[in-house]
């Protein structure tokens, strides 16, 4: 194998890793981080709301009288007290299951990947929305999936869609092994997926013998109403259910979970063994512990009242901002998938939006397909009200700057042509950052 001056072993990478590419998203939170810098971008929670003191002293329990236990090897399907707290936030939900249905993670990112694992051949087809979760999409080029959007409304993934994109793959040849989903508030769309088109997806999918991946953070963090029923509940043998505690307790934690029917959960036990060996013991007594001993319920009503006043000071300040772009309106979760006006490319702007000191995602990122230029993610679950209308008047000013280049060129600069936002461009003060 050759090397190159550069890096010695180039030619010794597999094929899956030489088509790895750098996340827009992991960029930008380096960008994210900088206190100048309004960031719409990270779908990072807010810890404001998190009982610090009570943390801090289930912490320091876990590790003067757990340690025995905290702080040693477990088990690859995770720990049995963490597994029984799981399977009650499970209720939340509408589904009934079992500790030994359940394999905790590193983070519902961590079970997807072993599901996928598990799951997909090279070639093999997975049906996405559109857009779909940029993890995701992730995960689904490092295994060489041939990633397939489905036309996806405000109700959800349209199943005609599905119909068809299963026909079309199976006449090419190709096996069609799952239909991955956000359900509820939907990374990045914020649309939740309507009760009745969760029965005409599963029934689909039945008919097609496609498996069902539901991947839940935010179904806890509805702010008007309780979740709906997951589609687990529905067909526990034809759906994966993945869930996650780095939206409703703490990230830094990295507890996640899947509930799989008995066969896939047995495969996705034996890969997480290969893979990790274990899952952190130490945080699944601190996730469980806190569950078992604190109103964790309460503690989720506090951060969709967070959540709701912050959606409402972002789409307010895009109202009467920037009344030319179009906003979903989510009822609950993380995001706003807006729509700029036309003309304007998210990717070829972000470099300007950054020089101004805000940043978000473009839609591309959302997208194995090239789509999504013409909208961005924005994220209002991290800045308080008063920095999420900074940020929205920061965008307003490179986006008229944009329009005016559309209007003069044809079109936005790409982001290798851009040097520096028009002088004209209103930058923000450092007093005001």
């Amino acid at each position: 194998m050759s090397g190159t001056r550069l890096d010695r072993w180039h030619g010794s990478y597999s094929r899956r890793a030489v088509g790895m590419t750098a996340s827009e998203i992991r960029a930008l939170f380096a960008v994210a981080s900088r206190p100048e810098v309004v960031s719409l971008a990270g779908g990072m929670p807010t810890l404001d709301a998190l009982p610090l003191g009570e943390v801090a002293e289930i912490v320091r329990r876990c590790a003067a009288e757990q340690a025995s236990v905290a702080l040693q090897y477990g088990s690859g399907q995770g720990d049995s007290l963490a597994r029984e707290q799981i399977v009650d936030v499970m209720t939340t939900v509408g589904v009934t299951c079992d500790p030994d249905d359940v394999v905790v993670t590193t983070g519902s990112q961590h079970a997807l990947d072993l599901l996928v694992r598990i799951l997909v051949d090279p070639g093999d087809v997975v049906l996405v929305e559109s857009p779909s979760y940029v993890g995701a999409l992730g995960v689904l080029r490092s295994y060489e999936a041939d990633i397939r959007h489905v036309e996806t409304g405000p109700q959800g993934a349209e199943p005609a869609a599905v119909a068809a994109a299963v026909a079309q793959a199976r006449s090419e040849g190709r096996r069609v092994k799952a239909l991955y989903v956000v359900p509820h508030h939907q990374n990045p769309s914020g649309a939740t997926t309507s009760a009745a088109r969760r029965v005409e997806l599963l029934e689909q999918c039945r008919r097609d013998g496609v498996l069902v991946i539901e991947d839940d953070p935010y179904a806890l963090l509805g702010f008007d109403s309780e979740p709906l029923a997951a589609m687990r509940s529905l067909d526990p043998g034809g759906v994966v259910y993945l869930g996650s505690f780095s939206k409703t307790f703490a990230p830094g934690l990295r507890v996640g979970w899947a509930v799989a029917p008995p066969a896939i959960r047995a495969k996705l036990v034996l890969a997480a063994e290969a893979s990790v060996l274990c899952p952190s013991m130490f945080s699944q007594r601190v996730v469980a512990t806190y569950l078992a001993g604190s109103d964790w319920r309460a503690h989720v009503k506090v951060l969709r009242g967070t959540y709701r006043e912050r959606r409402d000071a972002l789409l307010g300040a895009l109202e009467q901002q920037l009344p030319q772009a179009h906003a979903t309106r989510p009822e609950g979760g993380f995001f706003t998938w807006v729509r700029l006006p036309e003309g304007v490319d998210a990717a070829a702007m972000l470099p300007r939006a950054v020089a101004a000191r805000v940043a978000y995602v473009p839609g591309t990122a959302f997208h194995a397909d090239g789509g999504g230029s013409d909208h961005v993610r924005l994220s209002f679950c991290f800045p308080t009200p008063e920095r999420l209308v900074e940020g929205v008047r920061r965008l307003t000013a490179v986006v008229a700057a944009e329009q005016e280049l559309v209007q003069t060129f044809g079109s936005t600069l790409r982001p290798d042509d851009a040097r520096t936002l028009p002088a004209h461009a209103d930058r923000p003060a450092s007093d005001t950052a």
